[in-house]
This record gives structure tokens, sequence and C-alpha cells, in this order.
């Protein structure tokens, strides 16, 4: 009976990265990471805009970086390198193709919650965010992070990986337009503008995810950013002719029908020289004199409950997509994984914006092919690149990039049927795990509210000793982060 044998390894790098053994090339691998480049990109732009035109509750009232006025520059050369460094380390370390940077979400909670507050100033703030993932390192090498990860069942990683396709496919929609808050204000979302798909910026979109998807359907290689590249030289072309502009106006009004965050445009210059002058702008114990330990200490809770447990679903995603999770679900290297995501959360305060997590947009380059570190060491060398070259990618709108979320939300989707669904003791915290994801916009929340469930039904059928102890930790965690308003009020915070 013959035997089945992995390819032989052709080279250093597809030894090391063990590209053949995972059934990859080292071109579907470069091309992978181009891909989550491509999809990810855009926190270079957006980043800013959310910490860096935000003043401090300081005495002087400052921008990021001490100043007077924004330094947007300065805050996204330091985006694109604390995300380059750590995608890098995140391939090379863990050998995963999963990329770092900026967490959205937690970056807008540190600008108008932190250091909002009366006293703050952004070192103070970015101090909270080093401090918060020195603790979370500390929690992977003593064991814990990974250990309430492998508490988690089987099937509720399925539901967090089939929640989280939702999530991206939903977050792909609504950054393009697609799905947007109509403006009567009639229903929660629509389609389009007013229910029509009127505009400019729509047609690329829509465009740009049926050609993915016929390209996919056909098995195209490279599919995703073949997509990419087309749409957005489209959009370029498009802009040129109709000047549809961006999302508002020279007063600030919003536009319906212009482009969201990019305006498609040949840059007149393609690179400049990076400001690096954030690096290292934080204070670790500032905030302890300006609020208090108590609250310090409940915002050092906020974020690290969202970092814990935003990478865990990610990586299970990502892993469940490539095809790299073991019979308990569980992906490869996982202790690896957990302390550079670790590194990347206190590395993302130490170069003053914010937390760096896991992205799971990284999906998208795995849903191109990419298996191994490499792919996301490509997408950190881009992002390096993009120190020096950040007028090139501004050139990307959301509309050519969010069919790419869409496209691998399916494929994250088709998972649902690894969980049992005639078993309601499962069935029911994976439903609302799944659902709340994307109606809730937050991944931590669907993880804390299908864990709470499932340990609450458990009990309430006599199956408690079915639950392992640390489930009974985490759940109780979740309910502290869920009702951290009422705490911090009865604490005067």
């Amino acid at each position: 009976m013959a035997t089945t044998q992995a390819p032989a390894a052709r080279g250093v790098l597809d030894r090391y990265f063990r590209i053949s053994e995972r059934g990859s090339t080292v071109a579907t691998e470069i091309r992978g990471g181009l891909v989550t480049f491509f999809t990810m990109a855009y926190i270079v732009v957006l980043n800013p805009l959310i910490i860096g035109t935000v003043q401090d509750n300081g005495f002087a009232g400052n921008y990021l970086g001490g100043g007077s006025e924004p330094n947007i520059p300065a805050v996204a050369a330091a985006t694109a390198l604390v995300a380059g460094v750590m995608s890098i380390l995140m391939g090379a370390v863990a050998n995963y193709p999963m990329a770092l940077a900026t967490g959205l979400g937690l970056n807008a909670v540190v600008a108008y919650s932190v250091a909002a507050l009366p006293g703050m100033t952004w070192a103070d703030a970015m101090g909270i965010v080093v401090l918060e993932g020195l603790i979370i390192l500390v929690l992977v090498l003593t064991g814990f992070r990974q250990a309430v990860f492998n508490a988690v069942p089987h099937d509720l990683k399925v539901a967090i990986s089939v929640g989280i396709g939702l999530f991206i496919a939903f977050i792909g929609l609504v950054d393009a337009g697609f799905v947007r808050i109509p403006a009567s204000l009639a229903t929660p979302v629509e389609l389009g503008i007013g229910g029509s798909l009127a505009s400019w910026p729509l047609l690329v979109f829509v465009v740009g995810l049926l050609l993915t998807v016929v390209l996919m359907v056909r098995r195209i290689k490279g599919a995703i950013l073949i997509g990419i590249v087309t749409s957005t030289v489209l959009a370029v072309v498009l802009e040129t002719i109709v000047q549809a502009g961006g999302s508002r106006d020279a007063a600030g009004e919003p536009v319906a029908t212009g482009w969201r965050l990019n305006v498609p445009a040949l840059p007149d210059s393609w690179a400049s020289l990076p400001d690096l002058s954030l690096i290292g702008q934080f204070s670790l114990f500032g905030s302890f004199s300006k609020i208090g330990v108590v609250a310090a200490l409940l915002l050092v809770f906020t974020l690290l409950i969202a970092d814990f447990f935003d990478t865990m679903g990610t990586m299970v995603a990502i892993g469940g997509e490539a095809g790299l999770l073991d019979e308990k679900g569980n992906p490869p290297n996982t202790t690896r994984i957990l302390i550079v995501d670790s590194i990347g959360a206190a590395a993302g305060g130490a170069g003053s914006v914010s937390s760096n997590t896991s992205y799971i947009e990284s999906a998208s380059g795995v849903g191109d092919g990419a298996r191994t570190g490499l792919a996301a060491v490509v997408t950190g060398i881009c992002f390096l690149l993009t120190m020096f070259f950040s007028p090139a990618v501004a050139m990307v709108p959301y509309e050519a990039a969010t069919p790419a979320l869409v496209v691998v939300g399916l494929l994250m989707v088709v998972q649902i049927t690894g969980i049992d669904w005639k078993n309601l003791e499962i069935a029911v915290p994976a439903f609302l795990g799944i659902i709340l994801m994307p109606f809730a916009y937050s991944i931590t929340a669907g993880i804390g509210v299908a864990v709470v469930t499932y340990v609450v039904i458990k009990l309430a059928v006599g199956k408690a000793r079915q639950v392992h102890p640390l489930l009974w930790v985490t759940s109780v965690l979740f309910l502290v982060y869920f009702l951290q308003g009422p705490i911090g009020a009865a604490l005067g915070i």
C-alpha cells in the first residue's frame, strides 16, 4: 500500500516556515501576505484620525506627541512601524499567518475614555496600555491564558470562528457603505443610500466583490489580490472622471456618495521620510497619581479583557480557515502566538499608537492560500515600507479593499456545520455568541456572552461538573467586564 509523504523542503525559507509541509509555496505565501496587507493597510490612515486628532485632558490639552496641533504623519509612521515589527515577529517566531496592528475599538477607548479623564496626558494613557500588555504577557508565561483557551469547549471555538466570519463580513459591508445607518434613522441599517446603490464608490465595491467571487469560483490563484488591485485601478479611473470626492465636504458635512476613508488618486509624491518622534513617549504609572490606583486598574482590566479574548478568537478563526487546528481546535505554537500578541499590546503603548493586536483581516491572506508565518513576515515588511510610501497606500479606498473581507467572511461561516445544533446546551450559547459579534460589533462581547450562557445553562441543568474550573473564573471576569459601568459608578470613577 502506497504512503503519501510531504513534499521535500526546497530551501531555507521552505524548511524554516515548513511551507511544503503545510501544502503551500513561497509564491503563495508572498501573495497571501500582500493580500493581508492591503486589507488592513487602512489602519495606517485610520488610526491617526482616531487617536491623533483628540486632545488629552492634561494641563495643556495637547495632541498625541505633545503639540498644540495634530501630528498625523508621526502617528501614521509609528502605527506602520509597530505593526511591521510585530507582524514580522509573529511570522518569524510563531510561524503563523496572522499579522498585528493597532486594534480598532481599543484605540477609541484610549482616545475617548482614557486620555479624556481629568489630568490625564497621552503619555499617561499609553502607560496604561503598556501595563496592560505586560500583565497579559505574565498571564501567557504562567500558562493561564492558554489554559483558559483550552478550557473552552470545541463547539464554542467553532462558534467563535463563525461569529468572527459574520463580524468581518459586516465590517466589510459597513466600511464600503454597502450597508449603512440611514439618514432617517428609521431602521438600524439599510442597503446603500436610501435602499439604493446610488454612487460610483458603491459600484467599485460591487464590481470588486463579484470579480473576486467569480475568480475564486473558477479557482484562479491570487483571486483576492487581483480583486483588490483591479478595484483600486477602477476607483482611480472613476475618480478622475466623475470626481466623487470624499465622504465629507469642505464644511465637514457628510457626503453619502463620496469615497469612504481614502479618495483614490495618483499621489503627487510616492515617498517621504517617516517621523518617529512618538516612540517611547509613555509614562508607565503616571495615571495612578492622576486618577487614583483603583480607577487606573479598572481601565487596565477593561483593555486586558478585550485583548485577552479577541486574539483567542482570531487565532482560532484563522487556524480553522487555514486547516491548521488540531482535533481539539487548537492552533500550532499557541503559546508563541500568545506571547507575540502580548508583546504587541505593550509595544503599541510604547510606540504611542495604542495596543497592537492580531487582526482578523489576516484571514483574507489565508483565504488566498497563506498557511505559514512567511505571509505575516511579508505583511510586516509592507508595513515597514509604508512608513516611506504612505502616499501610495492612500490610493486604496475602502470600497476596493473590503470585498476581500466579505468573501473571507463567507469562507469562515461554512464551519457552522461543525456545531451540534441538536444539543441546545451548546447550540444556545453558540448562537448567541455568533450573532452578537456582528450585532454588538465586538468579538469580546460575543465570546463573553457565549461563555457566560454556557456556564449558566450547565448549572441550570445540573451539569456544573462538566464546566472546566477556569470557565467559572472566566465567566466572573466577563460579568465584571459587562458591568464595568455600574461598578465604576459605584466606586465613584
